[in-house]
Order: structure tokens, then C-alpha cells, then sequence
């Protein structure tokens, strides 16, 4: 991995402060807002500002995808190998040690892979990583119940994240693997796919609980190992069996068939 250093940034973060001391524009004692609940959470960068110039994340896919997580910790080594924190805009992996304190968010060590990302994708996560390292001040807003985290550096470019909720359990289509999904509805169904037949049925969900009643499925051949992983996928799916989530996976388990882990699309 390559580490990335943008050193006209600490720069400006040094100007930054020098004029702040002599116009003395910063109030003292005010006491700065704790945004350290911005820890595990999943964030899509969403716009980058950079001389006044906005950058949007530009496709739907990388939308999807994209997930910046900050793992704060303050004795984290600085040994150039990247850190717990960071993820992905859509492209390239990112990884990065944060400290976060108060309202201030620092960011060093980054390192990312090297895929070559076609514009315009390529270009905003180039813009997302000049920004994204070094020393910011953040602040959180909400809005219809959802947050908004928006990092500015000394010299006045940001980067606009949106809190990235993960999906309810009704109402997403939970891919299965290659052709298999399934849908549970608000009114207590199922709908979906075992990897080449179709199938619907009843399906209460409750307290980390589903309650599959008979499934009723097409009845298509389908090549031998296909079928397998239909029969298979079947018996998870019969009679009571738990579920766990975790951001965008749902792990349903079947005491006497075994697990599948499932994907939100």
C-alpha cells in the first residue's frame, strides 16, 4: 500500500492557527462540541469541497458501496502501515489512524491501494484523499433523523458525509448468494429466489426471530449443483430460525440446517 502525504495542507493548518491567535476571532473557554459519537459509525462521503470547488460522489454503484468508519486511538502507531479507520469511496480501500477530541478530528497515516479508478469516481477520491488527511474541525447535524458530518481543514476545503443507517430487516432485498435473494414484508411474508426457483410463502419476524411457515416454490430443474444449494437453502429457510444483524449482513440460522449470511442490496 501506498501512503500519501499532502504536506501544503499542514501548512495551511499552521497559518490557519496563527491568524486565528493574533485576530483572536476564536472564543476562549468555550467549550468545543464532543462529536466522538461519530465513532462505528458507517459514513458516505457524499461532496468534496476543495478552493470552493464541490466534488459529488458520482455514481449510484459507488454510493452503495462507499463506507468510511473512524475507529479513534490515540496511542495509534505511526508506523506508515495505515490504521483501523477509513474504508472506501467507492473504489480504492483506505486505511488510516484518527484521534478524535472535542470537536477536532485528526487523520494520519493514510495509505490506500493503488486501482486505477476511472473518472469521474477516479478524480473525487483522489480530491477525498488530498482533503481527508490531517487535522479538522467537525461538525454534526441532523436532519429527519438522519446525521450529517462535515470535516473542514484549516484552509477552509471540507469533505460531507452522510450517516449510512443500516437497512431494516422488512422490506430489503437480502441477497442469498449467485441468483438467491429474499424480501420479508411489513405483512408478515416472504418473497424471493433459491438460485433458479422463485418461492413465497408466511414469514413472521419478532424478536430476532423468523417464523417461516411452508414456502411455496416453482418447480424449474436447475443443474445439479443448483439444486443442492436450493434444497439446502430450503431447509434454513423452514420453521423457526434466528436472525443477527450487523450494519448491512443478516445471519440467519437454523438450529438444525445450518447458517446463511445475507447482503442488503
Amino acid at each position: 500500500m501506498k501512503r500519501t502525504t499532502y504536506t501544503k495542507y499542514a501548512a495551511a493548518a499552521l497559518a490557519g492557527s496563527t491568524v486565528l491567535a493574533a485576530c483572536g476571532t476564536e472564543s476562549v473557554g468555550s467549550p468545543a462540541e464532543d462529536v466522538s459519537t461519530i465513532a462505528d459509525t458507517s459514513w458516505v462521503p457524499r461532496k468534496v469541497t476543495v478552493d470552493g470547488k464541490d466534488y459529488v460522489l458520482p455514481t449510484k454503484d459507488a454510493r452503495k458501496t462507499a463506507r468510511i468508519v473512524f475507529k479513534p486511538d490515540a496511542d495509534a502507531s505511526r508506523d506508515d502501515d495505515g490504521g483501523e479507520s477509513g474504508g472506501s469511496v467507492g473504489c480504492n480501500s483506505i486505511g488510516a489512524d484518527a484521534e478524535i477530541s472535542g470537536d477536532t478530528v485528526r487523520i494520519t497515516d493514510l495509505v490506500q491501494t493503488l486501482i486505477g479508478c476511472p473518472d469521474p469516481l477516479g478524480e473525487f477520491e483522489a480530491r477525498f484523499v488530498e482533503v481527508f488527511e490531517g487535522t479538522h474541525k467537525a461538525k454534526v447535524s441532523e436532519r429527519d433523523g438522519v446525521s450529517t458530518l462535515t470535516l473542514t481543514t484549516p484552509g477552509g476545503d471540507s469533505i460531507t458525509f452522510r450517516e449510512k443507517k443500516a437497512p431494516a430487516v422488512k422490506g430489503t432485498r437480502w441477497s442469498l448468494g449467485e441468483n438467491a435473494h429474499l424480501t420479508l414484508t411489513k405483512n408478515d411474508t416472504v418473497t424471493g429466489s433459491l438460485g433458479c426457483n422463485t418461492f413465497h410463502g408466511e414469514a413472521v419476524v419478532k424478536d430476532g426471530t423468523i417464523a417461516f411457515g411452508r414456502l411455496s416454490t416453482t418447480r424449474m430443474m436447475c443443474s445439479g449443483p443448483v439444486m443442492k444449494t436450493e434444497r439446502h437453502l430450503a431447509e434454513i429457510l423452514s420453521g423457526k430460525v434466528s436472525y443477527q444483524q450487523e450494519r448491512d449482513s443478516l445471519k440467519i440460522t437454523n438450529p438444525s440446517a445450518g447458517s446463511v449470511t445475507a447482503r442488503a442490496e
